[in-house]
């Protein structure tokens, strides 16, 4: 029994690893699309309609980033609990000197440069086109 438990926490995580990589490619492309589509907005001028294009493509721009941001929160979050499951479950098999619990401060440190990578390109493509409709 405990091998198929052990099996299940291990395929919980691999479709974590799944779920967060999507957030994170999803998100950082879409960053970069918009910057590009909103920087040829602003730079051309444009009248009323590309305006309103562009203030779209924030919009989701904005609601794509808030979600990959929660996103990753809760992937985090799933990712502590069931490490400290497979942490638990190798004490009480007497094996938890084969797994470095040292692990659960590095995924943490992923997980923040995950978070800053999606958060700072959302924000070039943010603010980017703005400064140059300014101009």
């Amino acid at each position: 029994m405990i091998e198929r438990v052990h099996e299940h926490i291990v395929s919980e995580l691999k479709a974590n690893t799944i779920t967060d990589t999507i957030f994170v490619i999803v998100a950082i492309f879409l960053n970069l699309l918009t910057l590009g589509i909103n920087s040829g907005i602003a730079s051309g001028g444009g009248d009323g309609t590309t305006t309103i294009i562009m203030f779209t493509f924030v919009a989701l721009l904005i609601v794509v980033n808030l979600v990959a941001e929660v996103g990753l929160i809760r992937g985090r979050q799933t990712r502590i609990k069931l490490l400290n499951g497979l942490l638990k479950m190798y004490k009480d098999q007497g094996v938890e000197g084969y797994y470095d619990s040292s692990l659960l401060s590095d995924y943490q440190t992923r997980y923040n440069l995950f978070m800053l990578a999606v958060l700072f390109t959302g924000l070039v493509a943010l603010i980017v086109p703005f400064v140059l409709w300014a101009m």
